[in-house]
């Protein structure tokens, strides 16, 4: 029970400090924003909540369980998660992709795979959610930035607007959540 409780304390600050009102059912842009990209952020912030939620208590040996030899570990997900971010914070705000230096940090977690099942084990699940926390903070510092009217604008040299780039990035998060409950529920007692 204690253990259920720091949870839901831990769970309602994540909710409190995305300025999401949750238990409405609602979804507001937080202050500074505009109205649709801000909107984006509230979505963005709720997925983030619900995944660090049904990972922040995850022991070490539940953080790297790997269910058979083609799934992913649940931190090489959250992983994953925070190198799509970055991935999408430079085609949006940079209009390019990885440059050198960003595909010797986020590539393995980007495609994952073997190289990643390899990589991500051995590290606790705060380890990914702080890594994932930075660059979250990092969109929400450069979205803040932006107006509506550049949410609706092609990426610079792309084929998509910035808003459908971070919907993508919103159901892309929404996908692993699926696949990260799942692994939940196969855990080993």
């Amino acid at each position: 029970m204690k253990n259920r409780f720091k949870s839901f304390l831990i769970f309602t600050l994540v909710l409190v400090s995305s300025s999401l009102s949750f238990g409405q059912n609602t979804m507001n842009p937080p202050e500074g924003y505009d109205h649709d990209t801000g909107t984006m952020v509230s979505m963005l912030e709720n997925l983030r909540a619900r995944i660090i939620y049904s990972t922040q208590e995850l022991n070490q040996e539940q953080t790297d369980f790997l269910l058979d030899d083609k799934a992913n570990r649940i931190g090489a997900m959250i992983m994953h998660l925070a190198a799509t971010e970055v991935y999408y914070q430079a085609y949006t705000f940079e209009g390019r992709g990885f440059n050198k230096e960003e595909k010797k940090k986020w590539e393995t977690a980007l495609n994952l795979g073997d190289e990643a099942r390899a990589e991500f084990v051995g590290k606790p699940i705060q380890y990914y959610l702080e890594i994932w926390s930075k660059v979250r903070q990092n969109t929400l510092d450069m979205l803040k930035t932006k107006d509506d009217k550049w949410f609706g604008e092609l990426a610079k040299g792309g084929q998509t607007d910035n808003h459908w780039a971070w919907f993508h990035v919103m159901e892309h998060q929404a996908n692993h959540m699926g696949q990260i409950n799942m692994l939940r529920s196969r855990l080993p007692e």
